[in-house]
């Protein structure tokens, strides 16, 4: 348990993650995600970027992968609705013998270590637990603890990036707290071969017939514009060996068809069906602006239209 003492006051640090992990596949992304943390001349800061993608795409394992390349330990801080500031910064504990000891959390911990910070899920955290970081990612790098009472200004080596998923039950993000969180780092589906590739990489034991056939099952979902994700494809995995394991003589390809009733509902057996039932009832509509309403898209008057407007 390791401890420091700022302005009077003792912190016990979280400890970083101590999993080594490798990213397959897709170097653009990777390649993106260094650059930003990079400083190119004196006065130059880090960027904080948002890296963005579907559930079980990889968005964690990409900062990871980025972090260690770099040689920096990595601490992670699970965003969700219920996260509070002090619950970002520092944790007052009541030890039985009535004194009051300071847990910093894994992202303050990283901005005095000088690791590298992810805040997973970044966009179910509310605008007031955002409003406490917003000195931390702009030019001051530094926070203030108001239960402690201190400020921390951060490590010159400290980084950060935050994840987020792309489905609905998430919080929009201010557009002060956004200006602060750039670039947005997109991570699509991967193609066959790089899905293969991590599917073998993950699960070294099993066999090449049945990862063909969860490969097959990624791309047709991803083809047809569904969230099913790497992820998802390894529980299916895990799930169907399992099952064979308990009844070697059972038929593959049926119980890889029950894992995946099971894990992503009996809908997920008819990829086709499902996605048109999506279309029809408006999942996955593109944004509209208030002038779409009004305008189509290639109108000179719509807001987002390319057509210039004579002046």
């Amino acid at each position: 348990m390791e401890k420091i003492t700022i302005e009077n006051v003792e912190l016990i640090l979280s400890h970083p993650v101590n999993v080594t992990t490798q990213w397959i596949g897709q170097a653009e992304p990777l390649r993106q995600l260094s650059a930003c943390w990079l400083v190119v001349a004196e006065g130059d800061l880090p960027l904080t970027p948002r890296v963005i993608g579907h559930p079980g795409t990889g968005k964690t394992t990409l900062a990871m992968a980025a972090a260690h390349a770099r040689g920096q330990p990595v601490y992670i801080t699970q965003c969700t609705a219920d996260t509070r500031p002090e619950d970002l910064l520092i944790t007052p504990v009541l030890s039985e013998q009535g004194k009051i000891s300071y847990h910093a959390s894994p992202l303050l911990s990283a901005v005095i270590k000088g690791g590298i910070a992810v805040l997973d899920e970044g966009n179910r955290m509310s605008e007031k637990s955002w409003a406490s970081l917003a000195p931390l990612f702009d030019h001051r790098r530094m926070v203030e603890s108001i239960v402690a009472g201190i400020t921390i200004t951060a490590h010159k080596e400290f980084r950060a990036a935050v994840t987020m998923n792309e489905d609905s039950s998430t919080f929009e993000i201010p557009d002060y707290i956004m200006s602060r969180l750039q670039p947005g780092i997109a991570i699509p589906f991967p193609d066959r071969e790089d899905e293969l590739k991590i599917l073998s990489y993950n699960l070294p034991f099993c066999g090449r017939e049945i990862l063909d056939m969860c490969v097959d099952y990624l791309q047709q979902s991803h083809g047809l514009d569904l969230p099913y994700s790497i992820r998802d494809g390894l529980n299916a995995l895990r799930y169907t060996l399992k099952l064979k394991e308990g009844n070697p003589s059972a038929d593959t390809g049926a119980l890889f068809r029950n894992a995946v009733a099971q894990i992503l509902g009996e809908e997920a057996l008819d990829l086709e069906k499902l996605a048109a039932k999506r279309k029809v009832s408006g999942e996955h509509l593109p944004l509209m602006n208030l002038g779409d309403f009004f305008f189509g898209s290639d109108q000179r008057l719509n807001p987002d239209s390319d057509k210039d407007i004579d002046r």
